[in-house]
C-alpha cells in the first residue's frame, strides 16, 4: 500500500500597517481560495489532507472578520465596494481603484466575463487623461465585478446572489453592492470554524509555522546559507543578533496562536519555505514538534554531503529522517509531483491531469524499497487557482473523488503516518541547511538588495535590544515593539528583492518592508534611519498578473 500525505501551505505576511491594510490579498484569497479548498473537502468525506496555517494569516482573517461585523474598515480596496458615492474620488483614487481592480490573471479571472472584460475596455480606450469622464457608476460596476472576479467556484454555486450579480452585468446599485460586502463577511467569519470541523472529524491535520513566517535557519546564524551554496555573498552583519532566541519567540507564538484557534498544540510545521538545518530542528523538538517538512532539494543536497547515492530520489523520499539527535521527523517534498500541481495542469483538462497524476504517483513509487512507502506532495493552498479556469474547480474534484476511491493509495496525514509507522523512520547521518526552492536560502539572502535588507533588520534588532534594557517602555509597547519585529522578521519581505520578480509587486512589497521598520522605531521611540527612505530595488522584472507571485511551498 502506498501512503499519499497531500498538505495545503495557507499563507499570506501581515499586510497591516498603521494606515491600513497595505494590500488586500489576505480578504480576496479568503473569498476565492480558502473557501474553496474547504468545500472540496467537506464534499469529499473519504478525502484526507493536511492544511498548514501561518499564524499571520490566522490573525489577520480574525481581524477581518472583526471588521467586517463591527463595520470598521481598513482596507481600503473593501472599503470602495460600499463607498455610496464613488463619483467623488479624486483622480488619484482613481487611478488606484483603476490599478487595483485589474490586477489578476486576467485569462481565467477577467477575460470569461464579458462585462467585466468591457470595463477594461472602456478603461484601455480613455487611458490616464480620459480618467475624469469615468462616472460614479463605472467605478461602482468595476469594483462590483473585481469582487465577483475573486469570489471561488463554490462560493459561486453556493450563493444565488453571485450569479444573480454575474447575469446582470452592470449598473450595480448600493443595496447590491452591500449584499456582496455582506457575503464576504459570512465567508470570512465562517473559515477557521470550518477547517476547525473538518479536522474534529479527522479528515484534516492542521499543522503551524513560526509565527510570521521567518527563515529560521537564518535568524539562528547566516551560515545556514553557505551550507548548500559555500561562496554565498552574505550581509555585512556577522548574523542576526539574538537570533536563536527569536526563532524560538516565532515558534512559541506558533503554539499559543493555534491553541487559541483549534483548541490544541499543532503536531507539525512546515517551516517557512521548507527552510530547515539541525539546530532550527533542535529548537523544534525542544518545543515538542513531531514532525517537519522541507524540500527534496535539501534531502539531495544532505545525501550527498554523507557520499550517498542521489540518482533515484524516489529510494529516499519514500520515508521520513531523524536527523542530529532531535526527535523531530522530517519528511520531504516530492517536488516533481508537488510542481505538476502547483505549475502544469492548470493548461490540461482536469480529468487528463488527473489520470496523469495518479500514474506518476504510481509509477514513480511502484517499487519502493520502503516497506510503507510515503510520498509527501506539499504546496501552496492559494495561488496556482488563479491560473486554472474555474479556480480549479473541475480538477480538485476529480482529483480528491479518485485519491478517495483508489484501491492502492492510502490517504493519510504525518501524525498517522508516524502513529501507525514508527519503524519507518531513520536515521540521516547529517542535513545540509536549505528550502524548498533550490534545496538552498539564495531566494532570501545573497543579492545585494537582500542582503542589504538583512542589515537594516539587523541594526533595527540592536536598536530594539538597546530600548528593551533600558526599561523605558511600557508593557503594553513592549508588546506592540515585539509584534512588529515578528512581523519585520518575515521571509517575504526578502524573496522579492532582487532578481527578475514582476516590478510592480517588487517596488510593492519593498514600501511595506520599509514601511514596517519605521513603525518599529516609532514604536520603540527612536528616530528612523535615513536609508530606510530609499528603495532597496529599483529593478524587477515585468509585471505578472495576481495577488502574488506563484509559490510552490
Amino acid at each position: 500500500m502506498l501512503h499519499l500525505i497531500l498538505c495545503w501551505h495557507f499563507h499570506q505576511p501581515d499586510y497591516r500597517t498603521d494606515q491600513g491594510y497595505f494590500l488586500p490579498w489576505t480578504y480576496l484569497h479568503a473569498l476565492k481560495d480558502y473557501s474553496d479548498m474547504a468545500a472540496h473537502l467537506e464534499a469529499v468525506p473519504g478525502m484526507r489532507a493536511v492544511v498548514n496555517f501561518v499564524p499571520t494569516l490566522l490573525e489577520q482573517l480574525d481581524d477581518y472578520a472583526a471588521r467586517l461585523e463591527g463595520g470598521r474598515l481598513n482596507d481600503p480596496l473593501l472599503a470602495r465596494l460600499v463607498d455610496p458615492d464613488l463619483g467623488r474620488l479624486s483622480r488619484e483614487d482613481r487611478l488606484a481603484l483603476l490599478r487595483a481592480c485589474f490586477h489578476l490573471n486576467a485569462p481565467t479571472m477577467l477575460e470569461p466575463f464579458p462585462a467585466f472584460q468591457r470595463l477594461r475596455e472602456l478603461w484601455q480606450e480613455a487611458g490616464e487623461a480620459g480618467v475624469d469622464y469615468l462616472s460614479g457608476q463605472y467605478f461602482a460596476d468595476l469594483v462590483t465585478w473585481y469582487h465577483l472576479a475573486w469570489t471561488g467556484e463554490t462560493i459561486r454555486r453556493g450563493y444565488p446572489l453571485v450569479l444573480q450579480l454575474i447575469d446582470k452585468g452592470s449598473g450595480f446599485d448600493m443595496v447590491e453592492r452591500q449584499a456582496l460586502f455582506g457575503l464576504i463577511r459570512e465567508v470570512i467569519r465562517g473559515l477557521i470554524p470550518r477547517y476547525r470541523a473538518l479536522a474534529a472529524r479527522g479528515q484534516v491535520e492542521l499543522s503551524s509555522t513560526p509565527h510570521s513566517h521567518p527563515i529560521a535557519p537564518l535568524l539562528i546564524d547566516f551560515q545556514a546559507a553557505r551550507e548548500a551554496r559555500p561562496e554565498l555573498p552574505l550581509p555585512e552583519s556577522p548574523g542576526y543578533p539574538g537570533g536563536a532566541e527569536r526563532a524560538r519567540r516565532h515558534v512559541e507564538a506558533a503554539l499559543a496562536s493555534h491553541v487559541e484557534r483549534f483548541g490544541a498544540p499543532p503536531d507539525g510545521f512546515w517551516p517557512a519555505e521548507g527552510g530547515v538545518s539541525e539546530p532550527a530542528l533542535r529548537l523544534f523538538s525542544a518545543a515538542g514538534i513531531r514532525w517537519v517538512a522541507s524540500g527534496e532539494g535539501v534531502l539531495r543536497n544532505s545525501l550527498k554531503s554523507a557520499g550517498l547515492d542521489t540518482s533515484r530520489p524516489c529510494q529516499w523520499l519514500c520515508r521520513p529522517y531523524r536527523i542530529g539527535g532531535a526527535d523531530t521527523a522530517c519528511f520531504f517534498r516530492d517536488d516533481y509531483l508537488s510542481d505538476l500541481i502547483g505549475f502544469e495542469y492548470k493548461s490540461w483538462f482536469a480529468r487528463d491531469a488527473v489520470r496523469h497524476f495518479l500514474h506518476s504517483v504510481e509509477d514513480r513509487y511502484h517499487y519502493s524499497p520502503c516497506e510503507a512507502p510515503v510520498v509527501a506532495v506539499i504546496l501552496d493552498g492559494e495561488n496556482a487557482w488563479d491560473f486554472y479556469p474555474y479556480n480549479g474547480w473541475y480538477f480538485l474534484s476529480e482529483l480528491y473523488h479518485a485519491l478517495a476511491e483508489h484501491p492502492l493509495i492510502r490517504l493519510t496525514t504525518f501524525s498517522e503516518y508516524l502513529r501507525g509507522h514508527p519503524e519507518q523512520v531513520v536515521e540521516l547521518p547529517r542535513l545540509t541547511a536549505g528550502s524548498w526552492v533550490y534545496g538552498d536560502f539564495t531566494t532570501w539572502m545573497g543579492e545585494a538588495a537582500k542582503n542589504a535588507a538583512w542589515d537594516l533588520l539587523c541594526a533595527a534588532k540592536v536598536e530594539y535590544d538597546a530600548v528593551l534594557a533600558s526599561g523605558v517602555l511600557s508593557e503594553e509597547d513592549v508588546r506592540r515593539a515585539e509584534a512588529l519585529l515578528r512581523s519585520c522578521e518575515s521571509s517575504d519581505w526578502f524573496w522579492w528583492f532582487g532578481g527578475a520578480n514582476p516590478a510592480d509587486s517588487v517596488a510593492a512589497f519593498d514600501r511595506l518592508y520599509r514601511a514596517k521598520l519605521r513603525q518599529l522605531y516609532a514604536a520603540l521611540g527612536r528616530p528612523a534611519p535615513a536609508g530606510l527612505d530609499a528603495p532597496l530595488c529599483r529593478g524587477g522584472g515585468p509585471a505578472e498578473a495576481g495577488g502574488v507571485m506563484r509559490r510552490g511551498g
